[in-house]
C-alpha cells in the first residue's frame, strides 16, 4: 500500500443459476462500492454462477482472456477505476468435462494483473451433504502473490483457507484475498476462526468475500463476508444476504503489528 489508508469492499452475493443475472448483480454492487470510495473490491467464489448441478459451470467455461464474464469484470474495473477481484470464474481446463476455478485480479485499466487457479479442492460427505470439487475442477499448481500499488496481495480461494502453508509461501503479503462459497455447516464451525488465524499468523489484512444465503439448488452458504486486520480483529462483516462490506485499511497498523511483535522475523522454519 503506497498511501497510509485504503478503502476496500468485500461483496457478498447469493448467486443464481444463470450468468447474466449474476453479472448484473455484481455490476450493481461493484458500482455501490465504488460510489462509497472503494479502491479494491472483492467478489465471492462462483459469483457468476451457482448452478443447479456441479456440471453447470463446465457449460459456462471460458477460454483464458475472453468471454462474457471476463469482459464484464474488465469493464467494471475500468469504468470505476479500481482494483477488482473476480472471485472465481470457470476457465477452460485441458479436460473437456472440467474447469479451472480461477480467481482473477483486474487493474483500473481493465487488464488482468494476476490469475490464481484454486489448488485445494473441497470434498465433504456427511450430515446429508456431499461435495466433490475434483469431479468437475482441475486443481491449480501455482501459488500467486502479486505486488500492486495497493500492496502485495496473496490470492486464495475458499478451501485453501484450511492450508496455512499456502499463505506462508506468499512472501509476507499485505493483504490476503479469499473469495469463498463456504457451506453453512462447515462455515458455522470453522470460517471465522480460520480467517482470524490466517490474519494473525501472517500479520496482514484479510478480505474474505462469501456467498451468503440459500441458492436455487437448495444449497445453503455461510456468508459472513468480512475484513480482518493484522491483529485478528474483525473490522467489518455482513452475516447473510447480498451486500457491500466496507472497511478502511491502515498501512500504519500493518507496520506497527509487525514491528511490535516481529513474529515473521522470528520464524525458524
Amino acid at each position: 500500500m503506497t498511501a497510509s489508508t485504503l478503502t476496500v469492499a468485500s461483496i457478498q452475493m447469493v448467486s443464481a443459476p444463470d450468468v447474466p443475472s449474476n453479472l448484473a448483480t455484481a455490476a450493481r454492487l461493484v458500482a455501490q462500492a465504488a460510489d462509497a470510495g472503494a479502491q479494491l473490491v472483492v467478489l465471492p467464489e462462483y459469483f457468476a454462477l451457482m448452478g443447479l448441478n456441479d456440471t453447470d459451470k463446465v457449460k459456462a467455461r471460458e477460454p483464458w482472456g475472453d468471454g462474457p464474464i471476463q469482459r464484464a469484470l474488465a469493464d467494471m474495473a475500468r469504468r470505476h477505476q479500481l482494483w477488482l477481484v473476480g472471485g472465481t470464474l470457470p476457465l477452460e481446463a485441458p479436460e473437456p468435462d472440467k474447469v479451472y476455478n480461477s480467481c482473477v485480479l483486474y487493474g483500473p485499466d481493465g487488464q488482468a494483473a494476476a490469475r490464481y487457479d484454486k489448488i485445494h479442492l473441497f470434498g465433504f460427505s456427511g450430515l446429508g451433504e456431499r461435495y466433490c470439487e475434483a469431479d468437475t475442477i482441475t486443481p491449480g499448481k501455482e501459488i500467486v502473490a502479486v505486488d500492486t500499488p495497493l500492496g502485495r496481495m496473496g490470492l486464495s480461494v475458499c478451501y485453501d483457507l484450511r492450508f496455512p502453508e499456502l499463505f506462508r509461501a506468499m512472501g509476507e503479503p499485505d493483504i490476503i484475498i479469499l473469495p469463498a462459497a463456504f457451506t453453512a455447516i462447515t462455515g458455522q464451525a470453522h470460517w471465522e476462526p480460520l480467517l482470524r488465524a490466517r490474519a494473525i499468523e501472517n500479520q496482514c489484512f484479510v478480505i474474505a468475500s462469501g456467498q451468503g444465503g440459500v441458492h436455487a439448488s437448495g444449497r445453503a452458504t455461510h456468508g459472513h463476508s468480512m475484513v480482518i486486520d493484522p491483529w485478528g480483529v474483525i473490522v467489518a462483516e455482513q452475516a447473510q444476504g447480498e451486500g457491500v462490506v466496507l472497511a478502511q485499511l491502515d498501512r500504519r497498523q500493518l507496520a506497527s503489528v509487525r514491528t511490535r511483535l516481529p513474529a515473521l522475523a522470528h520464524r525458524v522454519f
